[in-house]
């Protein structure tokens, strides 16, 4: 008997193991669990993805149906309940996400490369709104925690804090880039790209 093919770990496979450690449940009680949670919106997972991502699971062997039933004209929905198989990898990934640091680009950082195709000006202002975006995300970070914190307690919103974190981080850093620009202690060039990148020109 071959064995099955272990899923590969991605954020909704994640998320449904975790789920279904907590009990057995249907992918529609799963989104609505994330959303009450506010996990879907910050974790950055589409809904449709969920039904993808529970085939996958259930071909690796990590969870399985163990019901379907229907309520009247409503369509069919199916009980899922974690494997053995799957309480061992949900652990595995999670110990590993947690422990080892590895580079997530992300669009602002795929910018920040090309920032000098911008003109000091341009670049300053256009990081200046940044700022306002920042402040305006870090307020509602901060109103989010103060109205669940009292309810849910701080473990369930750990990630609430950490992604707050990384935008006061962030803002920080924004802010100076901003102050060496208006100062004009960073500046180039734009016509002189070939000169700056150290390519091209004959």
């Amino acid at each position: 008997m071959s064995r099955k093919k272990k899923a590969d770990p991605s954020l909704w496979g994640l998320a449904v193991l975790c789920l279904l450690r907590e009990r057995p449940m249907h992918p529609y009680e799963m989104l609505q669990i994330l959303r009450e949670r506010h996990k879907e919106e910050l974790l950055a997972l589409k809904p449709g993805s969920i039904y993808h991502s529970i085939g996958r699971l259930e071909r690796g062997g990590l969870i399985e149906s163990i019901e379907t039933s229907r309520q009247g004209s409503r369509p069919a929905r199916t009980i899922y309940r974690i494997t053995p198989a799957g309480e061992e990898a949900a652990l595995d990934w999670l110990r590993e996400l947690i422990r080892k640091p590895v580079l997530e680009s992300s669009d602002f950082m795929t910018a920040l490369s090309h920032i000098l195709h911008l003109t000091p000006r341009d670049a300053g202002q256009v990081l200046a709104e940044r700022i306002g975006h920042l402040e305006a995300s870090i307020n509602e970070l901060n109103a989010l925690l103060g109205r669940l914190r009292p309810t849910i307690g701080r473990l369930p919103l750990i990630e609430v804090e950490y992604l707050r974190a990384m935008r006061l981080s962030e803002l920080e850093w924004v802010r100076e880039l901003v102050e060496e620009l208006d100062r004009g202690d960073l500046a180039w060039d734009g016509g002189k790209l070939s000169e700056k990148l150290g390519t091209g020109g004959s």
